[in-house]
């Protein structure tokens, strides 16, 4: 009985679950170096506190703040991009450059025009389509 009440529960509670979209990131880079001269950070909303992250993280300092979008998000770029796109010290770059783009991310990622790199859209519905 119980095992019934639990499967009707669960039934129910289906109902009310909305669908989860995944994208997907496939292509390879270009080495144009977009990607570098116009980034954002997730939790960096003014100077003084972008400033503060890069005194807690030296690293950092590599980045300065290019301008603002349309939006007034903060726009940052990298000082080791060389007139062609690429790193200056590739060898020492960071974790998150080593890593762009993540293979799968939850939102939908917005890339340059030109980029190599595709996001690719999979919503519970086209797994089903397999």
């Amino acid at each position: 009985m119980l095992d019934l009440i639990k499967s009707v529960f669960y039934e129910i509670k289906s109902y009310f679950v909305p669908e989860k979209i995944l994208y997907e990131i496939t292509g390879e880079c270009k080495k144009c170096g977009k990607c570098c001269n116009y980034m954002y950070s997730i939790d960096t909303y003014t100077e003084k506190e972008f400033k503060i992250m890069q005194m807690l993280f030296p690293k950092y300092k590599r980045f300065y703040i290019k301008g603002k979008d349309e939006f007034g998000n903060l726009i940052f770029a990298c000082k080791l991009v060389t007139e062609d796109g690429l790193c200056s010290d590739y060898k020492n770059r960071l974790k998150m450059c080593k890593n762009y783009p993540a293979k799968w991310v939850t939102y939908n990622a917005k890339l340059h025009e030109g980029c190599g790199y595709k996001v690719n859209v999979k919503s519970f519905n086209d797994y089903l389509k397999k």
